[in-house]
């Protein structure tokens, strides 16, 4: 398993548009930003194929310590969950896309 810095994906992105590492850079830094402020908007992001952002809401709960085993109170917080599209998917499971 490989870990994949978003200076070697911009580097990939640039190579195969066929523009400078800064455009590229820029692009794709706006992309992530766009997908952020949206998200932060508690908007949901559907990517057709690819797949689906969305905001969820965590209810605040009593959690244990581990060590002390006392009760803890863990507050509600939001997160994003990811949910693949079929492209991904099928990618994801190594299937032929059809």
């Amino acid at each position: 398993m490989a870990t994949i810095t978003k200076k070697e994906l911009v580097g990939r992105v640039a190579e195969a548009t066929n523009t400078t590492h800064s455009s590229a850079k820029a692009v794709v830094q706006c992309f992530l930003d766009e997908i952020s402020d949206e998200l932060a908007k508690n908007n949901r992001l559907e990517f057709r194929d690819f797949g689906v952002f969305e905001v969820r809401e965590r209810a605040a709960r009593e959690a244990l310590n581990p060590k002390t085993q006392e009760p803890v109170h863990v507050p509600a917080k939001r997160t994003v969950k990811f949910k693949m599209g079929r492209i991904m998917r099928e990618k994801f499971n190594n299937q032929s896309a059809e």
